[in-house]
């Protein structure tokens, strides 16, 4: 059996019974970081045997690890934090594991991206974990664009010498949306701060954070306008002036009676 084992974020305590002992009985872990496992294993008395598992080796230690199950083996990933393959290594793994018909199974536990949906305040029916934000400014703007009319909470990952550049971007994209920053999940010094996107935000540059921001909320850019200078824009792109004034009825979520007694003294 192929386990995927959520670890601690923070606080060593929040590990589960039965992971604790999926990792005591497994022949084999496959860690993020050895090192950073071997405190984890350390505190809570595990001796099992790890090897390296991570976005460098993935390709390369795959095989392996097939093999092994093959012979019967049982193994468990962990990431250094959280649910593997949620933001870390894991998918290769997966691919493999369901190719060969190997089962696998998810030990559950702690998780950031739902920690800080809790902690922000924001609506939780809906969310889209988007992770990390790609590097060069081209790539954060073609990831980001399928989601800017997403009307479910957004959350990111952010390392802490990228949190003021990604809040940036993010404003910068999205507009100003509610939005909540966590830091240092379940530590001592966890904080939230909450505001809007584009305000200048108090934030401890340190540690590790995850961004929650607002989804689209249906309202149109145009809404910024005044209702004239909505409507001229409407009508600029050669809309009659009754279908003008349903436009911006349903950009602002108004009767269109409402708009029209506006129009009718207007000059187009």
């Amino acid at each position: 059996m192929l386990y995927f084992v959520a670890t601690p974020i923070g606080n060593l305590e929040e590990i589960t019974y039965r992971a604790v002992e999926v990792l005591r009985s497994v022949h084999l872990i496959a860690a993020e970081d050895t090192r950073h496992t071997a405190i984890l294993l350390a505190k809570h008395g595990i001796s099992t045997k790890t090897v390296a598992y991570h976005k460098f080796n993935e390709r390369q230690t795959v095989d392996g690890l097939i093999e092994l199950l093959k012979s019967g083996k049982d193994i468990a990933v962990v990431s250094d934090a959280g649910m593997p393959t949620v933001s870390d290594p894991g998918h290769v793994l997966i691919d493999e594991a369901v190719k060969h018909g190997i089962p696998f199974t998810a030990v559950s536990g702690a998780c950031a991206a739902i920690d800080a949906l809790v902690l922000s305040g924001l609506p939780t029916r809906a969310f889209t974990v988007l992770g990390f934000l790609p590097e060069k400014n081209i790539d954060r703007q073609r990831y980001i664009e399928p989601y800017k009319l997403c009307p479910s909470t957004l959350v990111f990952y952010s390392a802490v010498h990228d949190i003021k550049k990604d809040l940036e971007f993010l404003y910068k994209e999205l507009g100003a949306r509610r939005v909540a920053v966590c830091r240092e999940m379940t530590k001592m010094f966890e904080t939230v701060t909450r505001g809007v996107l584009g305000e200048e935000l108090d934030i401890v540059e340190k540690g590790e954070f995850v961004i929650v921001a607002e989804g689209y909320d249906g309202r149109s850019k145009l809404n910024d306008l005044s209702v004239e200078e909505h409507l001229k824009h409407y009508i600029g792109t050669g809309l009659s002036k009754n279908d003008a004034i349903k436009k911006v009825a349903f950009d602002r979520r108004v009767a269109k009676s409402e708009i029209y007694k506006l129009a009718v003294d207007m000059e187009f």
